[in-house]
Formats: structure tokens, C-alpha cells, sequence
């Protein structure tokens, strides 16, 4: 099988920890621990790097360290070492525009307002890679959208993060096991994680 190369978006620093914005390194930990592999820095790729085994075969997990806004740089730096065109690769970030709760699976697109995307989509000349958005939005909406997503994760969020989680490295398990499509049809419809009661 061919190798893969999956990215969670996030910022670098202890004080962007379990931030909402963070979703992505959330979840490429959660895939880096159950795959059993570990992060290096990598100051070439700008960025962490662990390599391991999923489903199907060789994956590499990267987290950049350039700041959401400038990932593309450390993306590009990896797919041009390892020789990955972009459809072998797939991100993984927040969604403001998504519940808390719900995930999405898509081949490509547009970069829908994310800086980090923005960013890739500039680095990589393209916007045909597959991403899985991760849904952190509320209803009503915040008053003031960048203190929410660069906020952390309320208590009561906190105690949801694990199932979905889960549902993230279920979810790349599947893309790797049977293709983007089949899980696009099962996990985009799904929910994870009771929402606290009102």
C-alpha cells in the first residue's frame, strides 16, 4: 500500500493546549497513540513528525510548528521529501461552521474561511486533498468568533473530546481500509459524544 500522510492543524505552545483550534493535533495524537508511534521535531519539516503503521500500511503524521496561518510551509516540506502528491494526504482540523460532536469527511474544497487551509492550499497549488473537519461550534453562535476558537475547551466539552476523538481515528481507519468515499457514507452522518444536559 502506499504511504499516507496525515496532518492535524493546530499552533504550537502550551497556551494553545486543548484549545478549540487545536482539534487537529487532537486528533493526530489520538491516531499517533493508537498506531504506537512517536513525535520528533523535525526542524527540516518545521513541524513533529511520527511515522508508523495504520491500516493498509506506512503513514506519517505531522504537526506544524509554523502557526496555523503558515502550515502550508511545513506540509509542503514533507510532501516534497517523501514525494506525496496531494491526493496522499489528508488533514485534519477545527470546524466553527460544524457542532461539537460532528465530523466531515471531504475529497476537496475550498479553504471555507481556515487560515491553516488557506495556507496549505497556497503551499501545495491545489485544493484536491482530503480533509476531516472536526466540528467545535455552538448554538447561538459566539459573539466574538476568534476568542471562541482560540479558547479552550469548556468543562463540559472537555468530558466529549474522547468519543470524538475515537470518532476521528475510526474515521481514518475507515478512509485507509476502505476508501473516502465508503466513510464518507458512515461517518458523516454519525454524532460523538453526549452533549452535556441543558
Amino acid at each position: 500500500m502506499e504511504l499516507r500522510l496525515f496532518v492535524g492543524l493546530g499552533n504550537p505552545g502550551l497556551q494553545y493546549t486543548q484549545t478549540r483550534h487545536n482539534a487537529g493535533f487532537l486528533a493526530v495524537d489520538a491516531l499517533a497513540k493508537r498506531w504506537q508511534c512517536s513525535w520528533v521535531e523535525k526542524s527540516r519539516f518545521k513541524g513533529y513528525l511520527a511515522e508508523g503503521a495504520g491500516p493498509g500500511g506506512r503513514a506519517i503524521l505531522l504537526k506544524p510548528t509554523t502557526y496555523m496561518n503558515h502550515s502550508g510551509q511545513s506540509v509542503r516540506a514533507v510532501a516534497d521529501y517523501f514525494r506525496l502528491p496531494p491526493q496522499q494526504l489528508l488533514v485534519l482540523y477545527d470546524e466553527v461552521a460544524l457542532p461539537l460532536g460532528k465530523i466531515r469527511l471531504r475529497p476537496e474544497g475550498s479553504a471555507a474561511g481556515h487560515n491553516g487551509i488557506k495556507s496549505l492550499i497556497e503551499h501545495l497549488g491545489t485544493n484536491q486533498f482530503a480533509r476531516l473537519r472536526i466540528g467545535i461550534g455552538r448554538e447561538p453562535p459566539p459573539p466574538v468568533l476568534t476568542n471562541y476558537v482560540l479558547g479552550k475547551f469548556a468543562p463540559e466539552e472537555q468530558e466529549q473530546l474522547p468519543a470524538i476523538l475515537d470518532g476521528c481515528v475510526e474515521a481514518v481507519e475507515a478512509v485507509l481500509a476502505k476508501g473516502l468515499e465508503k466513510a464518507m457514507s458512515i461517518y458523516n452522518a454519525r454524532s460523538f459524544g453526549s452533549p452535556p444536559d441543558p
